[in-house]
């Protein structure tokens, strides 16, 4: 059962381990009175099981926030302080999704050898945690089942079983319930416990109590902390109770909905990351209150304390405005008390009496009261942002016009809007932002609890109408107890009890590096007070931190420079103006963490703080001083980050430089990005066009026009050349070349050129060339410049006068002088027959199909929908697959889809408007592999099964179950046999009359990605993670040859005859000789992992396509391997590559697709001597759209290329070509 599957990931115990750090980080053994550093102990899957990823690594110092006490003495019934601790904690991925963790926290003796090795007293405890891991809100369970395996451990009883038996039984057995439809039952011993989750048709799933919340906080106090989560403040809760930090956090979250927090959301701070709390970034962070917080600044941070219900700031929270104050304040204040408030009613029911809260009234808090509460502040945001849905406005720019909404609140509540100050800020603020951006992005609402509120409340209607029925009972799923040991002699079974907490069966490997580390430790222990600095120093050569330790060190690393750098920088922003930022000891040390940082942490965090002080609201606006040192602090950063490719770095640099300016001698800005002309990367196209596929992903408002996105941000583009100084022919250039990948018209391309001609018109006449601008105009204002420094014999400007020819050009009838223009502008006149070749291994000069060789053809792209998901797989039903003896079939040109909705959609593109065949439905799971033949299609899955179904009746023939991780691979093979590939390592042939696996044909250590089998010659070969490609001889049963040479994933595979081409996430090609098993070249030109490879057998040359978009031709002359074609025909990643004799498919990420032509030979014609390759001819690239493609499958036969996008959606073009 994958850990997706299943409630339980991750059982873990963490505590003192072998090797002992203080929190200030010395080794050794410091007496008493010392916080220790967390290690992980122990953990079920463990480890070194391939198919699970590691938990988090920072769960340790997450779990035991205050780190590990050694004390004299364990569990005292007397002292309540000694008691077991039980809380919940929640962690934050990368992705923004959350990890629930349950808690408890106890002492327990400290390991006998440890103890020996570092003079730790006898009879000494430590804290330890055990928790479970899941990625299911279900805290209830997560509790109730380590409470439970807690005092199963340490009853005198005892247990039936080995602790550890149990624990892997519950976390390996037990599933995750389908939401609203399954109850699951499962026993610890004789423990009965439950899970379930309501449907995803109601309100999001919180298995917490909100009492604590209420209980906690006054009306006046929640609604006030309600309206600062709102507004995204800096908000830190205090409590001397973990659980109560938690549960107010996700009980807040909960109450937002339909938004969602967007920013650092830490319910449970470690103790030593108290400096966090300074951050100058939005973040709900809850802190214990014994932590001292004195020596921080906390400005502006809003402190909800719980326990003396108070909440503080420095800066005002603007109330929440009328009408919608009063009604969430006295709803709320029903429920808490309807006594009081119901005090002077009869207590009678006339029948126009509300019975709203009926049912919650004199009875103890319980789930009712959780739904009502849950539903007043659902039916708050109803009504503050009643008709909001009219202001969603789909533009380039903007998704929700905020300005007409406060005009037609004002009107309806007779307020004016300079008093919305509450809901001006909110409609800026990145959670509404983002639920617009859901909205408009989903292929359907109907899940939207708002938006059915307000339509019901506009009706009329009961408001709890829009909740799903609670009237049909779930589905039992009862999972079996494991079966005790056998009883003895005396009928009564073996008991397994424990004075503490037990250790897991420890590996060779582990249990070595253990003796490794104590051995040390006990060397040196004497040390270990006195001199704890030695100690490091002798460890620092004889020790290594596990990879997880390294994780969680580096995590707290980054995270604590950045933290340092915001301070930093903003106390080098208020340095006085007689103080040098230049010697300052702000600006030394931000140059330091830059220079000093190999992976990047320094520059790439310098670049955050300034961006994220930029949101914050800050002006921009230096000092003279302060310009000069924040310039050179950008240019050592970029520097830094071209060095290690960092282009996400570089992308924020360049932005952020655009905001900073001071002000010159005519009060005229003057930006940071003007001074980082002399960097040669802005030259590069390559640059600019990752830039524009980033502003492209960034935009708000993927719905817009297509045209006009590209226009605008393309005019972005253009403000940043002029402002860094490019040369007018060198911006121009880069983006008319962009411009035309994109299908931009004359229209467009008139306007980009007039903008582009004035900026530079103005740079140039106000602050003159650079080494990059070869151009000047006088233009409006006085120069900053000298003006001897004037030449009169200057020439007109490059920007003007090339600027308007061009202009003039685009209004000519005359097409040849419209084409001529667009030439002038080109840096390079390259011609598809005089392209130039490159060794293998050097970086060919970039080139570009020019338009000319461009052949006009009919085009038509049809969208498929069906799918309820993102598209995952795409097969196209080859000639050969279905050929028989009376010639080709009927369903020769099909395309089947496989798709995250858990379907197999079968499309026939000859029925215009009815393409969608049949629908095959069994999988639990998203499909992974496709594959089919005359009379089947075979499908695998992430539910870790392969399923055959009858391609006419569309009905389940067999499923093949017997892997045990994803199927990543499969293959239809003659004589009813099936081939398939899995992450579990295993490559299986499978008979599908007899439902059975005939045979295991290879292992791997780890996921196969890719396959390919010659049913001629019964050669297979696949290769994946492992990076080695293994061939096997099926019909011989022997592995042939092991391809060693990749050093990282191998993502395709190609083989043709003897020869077999694999692609790797190390960025080269790869070709080898199966027979001899050796690699015969390495094609290495490409800036990316190379994602697909392909082999023309008639030219017998090679295409590959990269992540970095572009597509390269490879053929063999003497003396190896040479490209001889490099294309730039795609935004994004290209994903795949078929070639058929004469007609080459290519589909790419971004949505396009391209389609080449080779034509035969003939008499007189195209001539057999020189490059085969160089004689593909493009034909067209259809007009993108914004979706993001995950599959590709091209049907050359009939030259159709169908794309799967991530919105659910095929784009099936079919091209009708004249030649």
């Amino acid at each position: 059962m994958g850990s997706s599957t299943r409630i339980f990931e991750y059982f873990v115990v963490c505590g003192l381990g072998p090797e002992i750090r203080s929190l200030d980080m010395n080794k050794g053994f410091q007496g008493t009175g010392v916080m220790y550093m967390p290690s992980f102990l122990d953990q079920y899957p463990p480890s070194s099981h391939s198919l699970y990823p590691p938990p988090p690594p920072q769960l340790p110092t997450c779990v035991l926030p205050a780190g590990i006490e050694i004390y004299s003495s364990g569990l005292d019934s007397n002292d309540f302080s000694t008691y077991p601790r039980s809380y919940p904690i929640v962690l934050t991925e990368g992705d923004g999704s959350k990890i629930y963790v349950s808690c408890i926290a106890f002492r327990d003796p400290i390991c006998e050898d440890i103890a020996e090795a570092y003079r730790i007293p006898e009879n000494s405890y430590a804290d330890k945690c055990i928790c479970l891991v899941s990625h299911s809100p279900s805290f209830q369970v997560l509790r109730d089942a380590l409470e439970e395996l807690f005092i199963l451990c340490f009853s005198p009883a005892g247990s039936s079983k080995p602790l550890w038996e149990l624990i892997a039984y519950m976390v390996s057995n037990v599933p995750l319930p389908t939401p609203g439809k399954d109850r699951v039952l499962f026993a610890i011993e004789n423990w009965l416990l439950s899970v379930e989750a309501p449907s995803k048709e109601g309100l999001p799933h919180a298995d917490i109590s909100f009492q604590p919340l209420v209980q906690c906080l006054d009306v006046d106090n929640l609604i006030k902390f309600f309206t600062a989560v709102l507004l995204e403040r800096r908000i830190l809760l205090r409590s001397n109770k973990y659980t109560l930090l938690t549960l107010v956090s996700e009980a807040i979250c909960h109450l937002i909905y339909p938004f969602r927090w967007q920013h650092v959301y830490i319910p449970l701070l470690f103790f030593s990351g108290v400096d966090y709390i300074d951050a100058p970034t939005p973040y709900m962070m809850g802190l214990h209150s014994g932590v001292d917080t004195s020596g921080l600044a906390m400005d502006g941070v809003v402190v909800v304390d719980l326990e003396y219900n108070s909440i503080t700031t420095s800066e005002e929270i603007p109330p929440i405005p009328e009408p919608e104050f009063s009604f969430l304040r006295g709803e709320i204040l029903k429920l808490l008390h309807p006594n009081v408030i119901g005090i002077d009613y009869m207590k009678i029911n006339l029948g126009g009496m509300s019975e709203q809260y009926a049912r919650c009234r004199c009875k103890p808090w319980g789930q009712e009261h959780d739904f009502q509460l849950r539903l007043i502040f659902l039916k708050f945001f109803a009504s503050f942002l009643s008709g909001y849905r009219n202001f969603i406005e789909i533009t380039a720019t903007n998704v929700f016009n905020s300005q007409a909404f406060l005009k037609k609140r004002s009107r309806s509540t007779n307020q004016p809007i300079e008093s919305m100050v509450m809901i001006t800020q909110f409609l800026d603020s990145q959670g509404f932002l983002d639920y617009l951006e859901r909205c408009i992005n989903s292929d359907e609402n109907s899940n939207n609890l708002l938006d059915k509120l307000q339509d019901a409340t506009g009706r009329g209607q009961n408001p709890t109408s829009i909740f799903p029925s609670t009237l049909v009972e779930p589905e039992i799923i009862t999972i079996a107890e494991p079966e005790a040991e056998d009883a003895g002699a005396t009928g009564e079974g073996a008991k397994y009890c424990y004075d503490r907490f037990p250790s897991n069966i420890r590996t060779e490997e582990q249990e070595e590096k253990r003796r490794s580390i104590l051995a040390l430790a006990s060397g040196s222990g004497r040390l270990a007070i006195s001199s704890p600095s030695v100690l490091v120093g002798m460890d620092s050569k004889a020790e290594s931190l596990s990879p997880r330790e390294r994780a969680a060190e580096r995590e707290r690393m980054v995270l604590d420079i950045k933290v340092k750098l915001q301070g930093l920088w903003l106390r080098l922003l208020r340095l006085g103006a007689s103080e040098d930022p230049l010697s300052s000891f702000e600006y030394g040390t931000i140059l330091a963490l830059i220079e000093s940082d190999a992976e990047g942490i320094g520059g790439s965090g310098f670049v955050e703080c300034i961006r994220e002080h930029i949101h914050s609201g800050w002006q921009c606006r230096l000092t003279d001083e302060q310009f000069i040192a924040v310039k050179e602090l950008l240019k050592t950063a970029i520097n830094r980050a071209i060095s290690r490719n960092d282009m996400t770095t570089i992308r924020d640099a360049l932005e952020v430089s655009a905001e900073m300016y001071r002000k010159d001698s005519s009060n005229v800005p003057d930006y940071v990005q003007r001074h980082l002309y002399s960097l040669s990367l802005w030259d590069e196209l390559r640059f600019w066009d990752g830039y524009f596929e980033y502003l492209m992903d960034r935009s708000s408002n993927k719905l817009a026009n297509y045209v006009s996105l590209v226009t605008a941000q393309l005019f972005l583009m253009a403000g940043h050349m002029v402002r860094l100084g490019l040369s007018d022919t060198d911006s121009w250039h880069i983006i008319e070349t962009i411009a035309e990948k994109n299908n931009l018209g004359y229209k467009q391309l008139i306007k980009l050129r007039g903008l582009l001609s004035h900026m530079q018109q103005l740079r140039v006449g106000y602050w003159g060339t650079t080494g990059k601008a070869q151009s000047s105009l006088s233009y409006g204002l006085p120069s900053p410049r000298s003006q001897d420094a004037m030449d009169d014999s200057q020439q007109p400007a490059e920007a003007s006068g090339l600027g308007r020819s061009w202009v003039q050009s685009m209004f000519s009838r005359d097409r040849s002088i419209r084409s001529n223009s667009l030439s002038r502008v080109r840096k390079w006149a390259s011609d598809g027959d005089d392209l130039g070749t490159t060794e293998v291994g050097a970086s060919p000069r970039k080139t570009e199909l020019p338009p000319a060789g461009q052949k006009k053809l009919q085009s038509n792209v049809r969208v498929l929908k069906g799918h309820a998901g993102a598209i995952t797989t795409l097969h196209c039903v080859t000639r050969r697959e279905v050929w028989d003896l009376f010639g080709d079939r009927e369903d020769a040109g099909f395309f089947i889809s496989g798709s995250t909705d858990c379907t197999v959609k079968i499309w026939d593109p000859s029925v215009r408007g009815s393409e969608l065949r049949s629908t095959l439905i069994g999988h639990s799971r998203p499909i992974r592999a496709i594959s089919s033949d005359r009379s089947k299609v075979v499908s695998g899955s992430d539910d870790q099964s392969v399923i055959v179904w009858d391609k006419q009746t569309s009905q389940l023939l067999e499923e093949l179950k017997g892997h045990d991780g994803p199927v990543s691979c499969v293959r239809m093979l003659s004589g009813e046999r099936v081939l398939t590939a899995s992450h579990d390592g295993t490559v299986k042939m499978w008979d599908v009359r007899t439902d059975t696996c005939v045979a295991t044909v290879g292992r791997f250590s780890n996921a196969v990605l890719c396959m390919e089998y010659d049913d001629t010659t019964g050669i297979l070969a696949a290769a994946g993670r492992d990076v080695v490609a293994n061939i096997w001889d099926i019909r011989a049963g022997r592995q042939m040859q092991k391809l060693q040479g990749h050093t990282k994933w191998i993502r395709s595979i190609r083989m043709a005859g003897d020869t077999i081409l694999t692609g790797s996430d190390d960025w080269t090609a790869r070709m080898w000789s199966a027979s001899r098993g050796t690699c015969d070249a390495v094609l290495a030109c490409h800036a990316g992992p190379i994602l697909c490879v392909e082999y023309s057998i008639s030219d017998k040359g090679i295409f590959t396509g990269s992540a970095d978009g572009l597509i390269r031709f490879w053929e063999a002359e003497e003396g190896g391997i040479k490209c001889v074609r490099n294309l730039n025909l795609h935004s994004a990643s290209i994903l795949s590559i078929n070639a058929g004799e004469h007609w080459l498919g290519v589909g790419a990420a971004d949505n396009s697709m391209s389609l080449f032509h080779r034509p035969q030979e003939r008499l007189g014609g195209f001539s057999s001597s020189g490059s085969k390759m160089a004689g593909w001819q493009l034909y067209r690239t259809p007009q993108r759209t914004v979706a993001v493609v995950r599959c590709v499958a091209s049907d050359l036969d009939r030259k159709r290329i169908c794309t799967g996008g991530r919105n659910g959606m095929l784009r099936l073009w079919e091209a009708t070509i004249n030649i």
